[in-house]
């Protein structure tokens, strides 16, 4: 993925506005709090009308219709409309009109795009529901995943040590993991490719075209760090290898923090949690494989794997949020879709950040990818088999004191 520019924090602004009163009714919006007046809102009540005429169902309330059709609170869209904001007043609009003539304010644009990224409809689709054209719709989700994409950066970062530490703290309390900063998984980005032999370096293990996402996540479900852009044809252990968190990790630069010392006195580093497709590593603990695994063992493999469950639901809401994401793209542009993978986890990451719940409605289940087998890896790294010894043992024995 190209390096990315300086971000620039953008300002919260805006509540969120009162109930549903105009998506089955061609009458005038009920008068806006002062604190949006600033703001243009016809868009929405427009929108709705529109959904209301198609026959379509949607929550009766406004926020949750909100949520449902954008993913976000009123406040976080108006947020998310603050950083992007400069960059869509400043870059030439050509084109850019609805069919009443009208040039296209912020949070218009910014609804076309979120809502195409969402609903992963069609442009022609998502056209049609905000009165413009295909071609607009392309131009304006473009110019918002380059505009977040350079300035909403500060939403993905590997945390600072004083966040580890509360990352180890939590998930210790949790699962019990001593030292665990998170979870690893990756998921595959379908698409449909043109029927060439270059196509082929992208046909995955279930002969779907494809584009890996590795997310490694947090406690609460945020993601830390990702890679993308390489090809799904690539085992899960070769996709950690060639990511830039392997590099830092080889290098002495990531999960470096202080050690805990085990029950037998001995030390356990910093690790994250991934399934058995990764390799066993010091500074990632995969399960025990095998039969008749001792008790010890079944206990270690049981806190772990809750610990990677984190990579994996974090995935699953990424794809249900989305979903762009999680239906199947029609030829896109390899080279610009890393960005709009990127973008979709800043999102991701911002609704976290900013407390927003997602509908119940639109969440996937736990198990993001369909239709594939389970991969199972068999590097071991002498020291990281001796790492998940000495934690196997720190569990039995914290246990047993207990």
């Amino acid at each position: 993925m190209p390096p990315i520019k300086k971000s620039k924090k953008g300002k919260r602004k805006g509540k969120e506005s009162g109930k549903l009163k105009a998506s089955k009714s061609r009458s005038a919006p009920p008068p806006l709090p002062p604190e949006l007046r600033g703001l243009d809102t016809e868009w929405w009540y427009a929108f709705l009308n529109k959904h209301a005429e198609s026959g379509q169902s949607a929550p009766s309330d406004e926020g949750e219709a909100f949520r449902y059709f954008f993913r976000t609170s009123r406040q976080t869209f108006d947020y998310i409309c603050s950083i992007v904001r400069d960059d869509l007043i400043s870059r030439p609009p050509s084109g850019l009109i609805n069919i009443e003539g009208r040039l296209l304010s912020v949070e218009k644009q910014v609804a076309i795009a979120m809502r195409r990224l969402a609903s992963g409809d069609s442009q022609v689709s998502v056209g049609a529901a905000f009165g413009v054209g295909q071609s607009t719709v392309s131009q304006v989700t473009w110019r918002f995943i380059e505009s977040m994409e350079d300035r909403a950066k500060h939403h993905l970062v590997w945390p600072n040590q004083e966040r580890i530490e509360e990352i180890k703290a939590n998930l210790e309390a949790a699962f019990g993991l001593p030292n665990c900063c998170g979870g690893v998984d990756a998921t595959h980005i379908i698409m449909t490719l043109p029927a060439v032999e270059s196509s082929e370096d992208w046909c995955d293990p279930a002969k779907n075209y494809s584009m890996f996402l590795q997310g490694i996540v947090d406690d609460d479900l945020r993601f830390i760090d990702i890679v993308t852009g390489w090809p799904g044809s690539m085992t899960f252990s070769r996709l950690m290898r060639c990511s830039g968190f392997f590099k830092h990790c080889e290098a002495g630069k990531r999960l470096d923090g202080p050690v805990r010392v085990s029950a037998g006195n001995t030390e356990i580093r910093e690790f994250i949690a991934g399934d058995s497709c990764y390799p066993l590593l010091p500074w990632l603990m995969t399960p025990y494989e095998g039969k008749n695994l001792s008790g010890p063992m079944l206990n270690f493999n049981a806190r772990q794997k809750a610990a990677r469950m984190l990579g994996t639901r974090a995935l699953a809401r990424l794809k249900g949020s989305w979903r762009i994401l999680h239906k199947v793209m029609w030829r896109p542009d390899k080279n610009k879709l890393p960005s709009i993978i990127l973008v979709c986890c800043l999102l991701h990451n911002i609704l976290i950040d900013r407390k927003d719940e997602l509908l119940p409605s639109v969440q996937l289940p736990d198990h993001h990818d369909t239709g594939y087998t389970e991969e199972n890896c068999e590097q071991t790294d002498p020291n990281g088999k001796a790492m998940r010894d000495i934690i196997t043992e720190h569990l039995q024995s914290h246990e047993a004191y207990n």
